[in-house]
């Protein structure tokens, strides 16, 4: 065996245990519909105020009450976080009783704090919900467990518990604490039991003339936020009916017919494919930029958790740009000793119809993986990680650190990982085994190198599409588009989502 093997087979078991780490990591880890499911929950609740332009105008929202779905969506929550905190807390005393590791342990410890502060949040919430459904003593309980533990949000739990007690207790800083940890909906109706209970009229016409005006937004912000995915859906459904449909009568004539047929003229052999994937995406992605990164950071002696959402958002990029560059790198000296290619490698042009095969993926995809994922939901019972961009894009305010996001997520991705899994390992494949069999290997590390167990299946069942594509058109702008079209629809949702949830 050569020395480049040795060094070859050393890395690739390093980077199964990297990437087998961090799976199992992401076991434990929230998944980010959770999450998700909360912000529809608030907008929701916010629109559900709004009386209309007209007393005969009726909105139609899915629930008839959307109160009592809130406050069994946050119940469902909160023993979600107990759970992740029991979780965290079983971590550290494992860390404990042996040699610790730093990283692990700081980790473990960041996810305890962060799930401690949400359980907060989400009693505070679970409360104010009660009342609405005439709850008030169960609130009131709710909140005393609050007050029971020494932290800044004991202080609003009390001034909540003024607010419902028999009598009321007003506590002179209570309209700070309201505005200051309650948002949204939940302001509102804080505020306007402080306002009826100091017969404060002017301030509480003032404050509902302000609520409809928010919940107006709320409305259009939600119904948008659901228009996009449901006409996505529609269209993707009626076009995979069209598709089944023309296979049926046309066989292997049809659109979804002849896969198999394509194929690849592979210069290389499996060690350039090996070194590729190995040296290219895993050491370089989970290996040597973390090491530069975290040197980096120390030199400079920043800490990401304490960034900005504007320095979060460049750091995001940057770190991505480094990969792709790495990667690609990587890739142009694996195969420089056999340029010039055959045709149809790396092929990109305007000619032909990848557009429309693009766009007709992406509706396609939108059904096949929506399905996919309540599926996967099930399975995962709101845990399996999620991508670490899509909360902060989702809780983010700041317009250019979503502008950012949106170069990293549907410019920057899309370009390097349609030429790294399909522009390269897809074609490559295909040399040792049938071209759908490829498609479906190449998809599935697509997904794996996510590194979110709860995104496995969804992702291969993209990825299992945008092989599709860009085996029948043999154009990377197809499936470029296709995942640029993906990524974008899901920030604008997420964006949509968090700018109308305060």
């Amino acid at each position: 065996m050569t020395l480049k093997r040795l060094v070859l087979g050393a890395l690739t078991i390093l980077a199964i245990v990297f990437v087998i780490g961090d799976l199992v990591n992401s076991w434990s880890q929230p998944q980010f519909s959770s999450r998700l499911e909360l912000y529809e929950t608030d907008l929701l609740l916010q629109a559900s105020e709004w009386k209309g332009d007209s007393p005969d105008a009726r909105k139609p929202l899915p629930v008839d009450n959307p109160v009592k779905s809130a406050l069994e969506s946050y119940q469902k929550a909160q023993k979600t976080a107990q759970k992740d905190i029991a979780s965290a807390e079983g971590k550290l005393e494992k860390f404990q009783l042996k040699t610790p590791v730093v990283g692990d342990s700081v980790m473990a410890t960041n996810q305890l704090l962060k799930q401690k502060s949400l359980l907060k949040e989400l009693e505070l919430r679970v409360g104010l919900l009660q009342t609405q459904q005439g709850q008030v003593p169960e609130a009131l309980k709710t909140w005393a467990a609050i007050k029971a533990r020494s932290n800044p949000t004991a202080i609003t739990a009390q001034v909540l518990s003024g607010l419902w007690s028999q009598p009321p207790l007003l506590l002179p800083n209570a309209e700070p604490q309201i505005n200051k940890n309650l948002d949204g909906w939940f302001r509102y109706r804080a505020l306007t039991q402080l306002y009826q209970l100091q017969q404060r009229s002017d301030a509480l016409d003032q404050l509902q003339t302000t609520e409809q005006q928010t919940s107006k937004q709320a409305f259009i912000r939600w119904a948008t936020a659901n228009a996009i995915p449901a006409i996505a859906v529609f269209s993707g459904v009626v076009l995979l009916i069209f598709l089944l449909g023309q296979w049926a009568v046309k066989g292997e004539h049809a659109l979804l017919s002849g896969t198999n047929g394509v194929k690849w003229s592979v210069p290389w052999n499996g060690e350039i494919i090996w070194q590729v994937l190995v040296v290219g995406f895993f050491f370089v992605g989970q290996i040597l930029l973390p090491i530069v990164s975290q040197s980096t950071l120390a030199t400079l002696k920043v800490n990401p958790a304490t960034l900005g959402e504007r320095a979060k958002a460049t750091y995001y990029l940057v770190t991505y740009a480094l990969l792709a560059a790495g990667g690609l790198s990587v890739l142009y000296l694996s195969i420089k000793s056999f340029l010039p290619l055959p045709d149809k490698w790396f092929h990109i042009t305007l000619k032909g119809k990848w557009f429309w095969w693009g766009l007709g993926g992406y509706l396609a995809a939108f059904p096949l993986v929506i399905v996919v994922s309540l599926v996967n939901q099930q399975i995962w019972q709101g845990g399996g990680g999620s991508n670490p961009i899509l909360p902060i894009a989702l809780e983010g305010k700041d317009s250019l650190a979503i502008l950012i996001f949106f170069v990293t997520a549907a410019i920057a991705a899309p370009f390097f990982e349609e030429i790294f899994f399909r522009g390269f390992l897809l074609p490559s494949l295909t040399r040792y085994c049938s071209t759908w069999q490829a498609i479906l290997l190449s998809s599935f590390l697509f997904a794996v190198v996510h590194l979110s167990l709860s995104e496995v299946i969804p992702l291969m069942t993209l990825g299992i599409v945008l092989g599709f594509v860009y085996t029948r058109t043999q154009n990377l702008l197809a499936s470029m588009l296709l995942h640029s079209l993906w990524n974008s629809g899901t920030l604008l949702s997420l964006f949509i989502l968090g700018s109308g949830s305060s």
